[in-house]
């Protein structure tokens, strides 16, 4: 597997140069900051088809809702599992505070134990429920943490026909790198919408760890949306695809549904 990542990334590096030393590009922390200011819009409701991929191609479905919507600068979302049966009900509420000095909250509900937890910050870095994305991939959605990492811009290159700038990002220090799990990313920002494309993480010893793509950009309700993200653990071949519908920008979401108690009631018929 190690093998086939490594022909894939010279070839890459062979067909989508890097920009030439002497082109001014933004700075990495520029870059980041455009991409967390593109508009996510006030609120939004969706539907998503997960699809959980084994290495022999056997494929598990889920399908689940979510909601986020604005407070001021705060950030609110939750998700609810809805099928199959076995995972039903299980649900993750996310706090995603404005200020970069107090850590974000999420709380995760499990049916079968009738009560929620905590997500620790240690635990951020860890697998969201047998998937390809962590606790903090799910957080952070198309997101970038200036808090959590230094930035510094590499080039450019083109993913999927769009020219990206690209940029790597290192942990602050070995703490953050651990909760986080891994020690360096590399990501594709588009430089037209400000949205990553591509991203590449490395464990923190450097062996390759996992991809993620976001693909299927396109306008809804005015607002640039990926409406496909595909992650793939490099290590074990296991993928788990994400791909969203009934997307709804202009939803009314009632503030009592950002609650540990709405996890323990369900998702809103």
């Amino acid at each position: 597997m190690r093998i086939r990542w490594l022909g894939l990334a010279m070839t890459l590096l062979a067909t989508t140069p890097f920009a030439r030393a002497d082109e001014a590009l933004p700075s990495g922390e520029e870059i980041v900051r455009r991409v967390n200011a593109r508009d996510e819009g006030a609120s939004v409701v969706r539907t998503w088809t997960m699809e959980l991929i084994e290495k022999d191609g056997s494929t598990r479905a889920r399908t689940l809702r979510s909601y986020r919507r604005r407070f001021g600068d705060e950030k609110r979302s939750v998700l609810f599992f809805e099928d199959p049966p076995n995972v039903k009900g299980t649900a993750l509420l996310t706090f995603d505070y404005a200020d970069p000095a107090r850590p974000d909250d999420q709380w995760l509900y499990l049916p079968a134990l009738r009560k929620s937890r905590r997500v620790a910050l240690s635990d951020r870095g860890r697998a969201f429920l047998g998937t390809d994305f962590s606790f903090e991939d799910v957080k952070r959605e198309t997101q970038l943490s200036l808090s959590d990492y230094a930035w510094r811009t590499l080039g450019e290159e083109s993913v999927d026909g769009h020219r990206c700038f690209v940029v790597e990002a290192t942990p602050i220090d070995e703490r953050v790198a651990r909760e986080l799990g891994h020690g360096r990313v590399r990501i594709r920002v588009d430089a037209e919408v400000w949205i990553p494309r591509f991203a590449e993480y490395w464990e923190l010893d450097g062996a390759p760890q996992k991809t993620i793509r976001l693909s299927d950009v396109a306008l809804r309700q005015e607002i640039w949306t990926a409406q496909r993200i595909d992650a793939e653990n490099l290590a074990t071949g296991h993928r788990t695809t994400l791909q969203f519908r009934d997307i709804d920008y202009h939803a009314s979401i009632p503030e009592e549904l950002f609650s540990e108690g709405a996890l323990r009631r369900g998702a809103p018929p």
